[in-house]
């Protein structure tokens, strides 16, 4: 049984050290782990980037949402060029260790391309198109 399963049948309360979630989760082969970006108080996902290891325990000491930038390939502190920080509110991992929910809250737009949210493309099925939202 893997790990995320045995924690399946845990009660609520019960707790594990971060220590061994973080060396049990599911990082792909170039040691990666999906991580959304949701914010604290409205609930909308702003972004979806990669962390690794480092980049989720730096994270976590610092409270500045650090990524890892597939594109430039190095650690990346969301903010540290354009001043739009993410500061981390909560972390929860989902259920089969292979994705992390960050609640952060935002100072400035989200995506590069200073929109609040990455996710600004909304699919209209009826017309068959994709229109801006935002």
């Amino acid at each position: 049984m893997t790990y995320f399963r045995e924690l399946e049948e845990l009660s609520v309360g019960e707790s594990q050290p971060l220590s061994r979630i973080i060396d049990n989760l599911a990082f792909n082969e170039q040691g990666l782990v999906p991580a959304i970006a949701q914010d604290f108080e409205s609930g909308e996902v702003l972004m979806l980037a990669w962390m690794n290891r480092t980049a989720l325990q730096q994270t976590i000491t610092t409270g500045k949402m650090t990524y890892w930038s597939r594109s430039r390939d190095t650690l990346w502190i969301k903010g540290e060029t354009s001043g739009h920080f993410q500061y981390l509110m909560s972390v929860k991992f989902d259920c089969d260790g292979d994705a992390i929910l960050c609640r952060i809250t935002q100072k400035g737009s989200a995506c590069h391309t200073n929109r609040k949210s990455c996710f600004y493309l909304k699919l209209d099925t009826t017309l068959d198109r994709v229109t801006i939202i935002t």
